[in-house]
């Protein structure tokens, strides 16, 4: 691990400083940024995103995927902890939290919005940012990209349903624009990007030249995921500066959840037995957010100035810190997981997987 690698903890919270202060003493620039979009998806922050993602697409043999059914349990574990605890899980929180405990200390007119922002948010599990966990835990890339095209599907024919069974409502408006553009421009463009880049670059039938350009893609990953933390804190640094009260309240059901939701994917994967590359990217699948879409769909229901996306923003501006912290903990018990007796049946059985 680089020494820039090393400290990326202190860089996030540079660049959170840096964007909170540029949003307020900018705020016309940042307007003009965040304007830049297309069916509520941030055109600058899809480019970043892109150089995010694609170096990990770089190593993704596709021929190899077919060999992810043998991780069934982890599969198992995803698609439970995503579809039937998540959203569940956050509508409890909500009411708990922003419902009961704090109701005193936020807006009573805004407290409905506050949990259906929320209930949104959990809803729509996260799909490219995902990649980039993944690999900071050295997660198997196979495993990750299968539950990220597995969750774009189920999310088209669930997401409406689980969001209008929680807020009571008869029927939602899903933003489809906002979805199938995001799911075309984060998962499908760079895939195919991806793989054409990597068989130009494969050839020769050696991987010299793919490794070279993935030593030097590296460091721009990680600066580009620098750079979108600027411009998201950036674009809502009026709004953390003027609420930084309710924003805090907020982020408390969101962090629970987090941890909660992570914490028991990755138990569920130990007591399986499943490996610790699938268990990393399945704790950290089940706790991030599809953060463009929530946003959306808070808008298209609630409206741009509710409470309801202020919840799914509160979302958005929490997401990259709080997954570093889920990442540090899956990389600092690798030796606790695969201590596990079932983890360790694992293994001796097919002692060629071993990390």
């Amino acid at each position: 691990m680089s020494t820039f690698e090393r400290y990326l903890t202190i860089w996030v919270g540079l660049c959170i400083i840096v964007g909170i202060a540029l949003g307020h003493f900018l705020p016309d620039l940042f307007q003009a940024v965040g304007a830049m979009e297309v069916a509520r998806v941030n055109l600058p922050v899809a480019m970043l995103i892109w150089l995010m993602i694609i170096p990990m697409l770089l190593k993704i043999d596709f021929a190899a995927l077919g060999q992810v059914g043998r991780h069934w349990r982890g599969i198992g574990v995803t698609l439970i902890v995503n579809w039937a605890v998540k959203p569940f899980s956050m509508a409890l929180l909500g009411w708990l939290f922003i419902g009961w405990l704090f109701r005193p200390l936020l807006p009573e007119a805004q407290i409905d919005s506050y949990i259906a922002g929320l209930i949104i948010l959990a809803a729509a599990p996260c799909t490219a940012m995902v990649f980039v966990w993944s690999n900071l835990t050295k997660g198997e890339p196979h495993f990750t990209l299968s539950q990220v095209a597995l969750n774009d599907a189920i999310m088209v024919v669930a997401f409406a349903p689980i969001v209008a069974l929680l807020l009571g409502l008869s029927a939602i408006t899903v933003p489809w624009d906002t979805l199938i553009l995001s799911v075309v421009l984060y998962i499908v463009i760079p895939v195919i990007v991806a793989q054409v880049l990597r068989r130009l670059l494969m050839a020769d039938g050696s991987t010299s030249r793919l490794d070279a350009l993935l030593s030097r893609l590296q460091p721009l990953s990680l600066l580009s995921l620098l750079a979108t933390l600027v411009l998201l804190f950036g674009f809502q640094g009026e709004a953390i500066i003027a609420q930084p009260g309710v924003i805090a309240l907020l982020a408390v059901p969101i962090l629970i959840q987090v941890y909660f939701n992570s914490g028991i994917a990755y138990l569920l994967n130990r007591w399986s037995g499943e490996e610790h590359c699938v268990a990393g990217p399945s704790a950290l699948i089940g706790a991030s957010n599809f953060f463009e879409l929530a946003v959306a769909a808070a808008i298209s229901l609630f409206g741009f100035h509710s409470g309801a996306a202020l919840a799914t923003v509160v979302g958005v501006l929490i997401e990259v810190p709080v997954m570093l912290s889920v990442v540090w903990i899956v990389n600092n018990t690798k030796g606790w997981y695969e201590s596990a007796p079932a983890v360790r049946r694992n293994l001796n059985h097919n002692p060629s997987r071993e990390h």
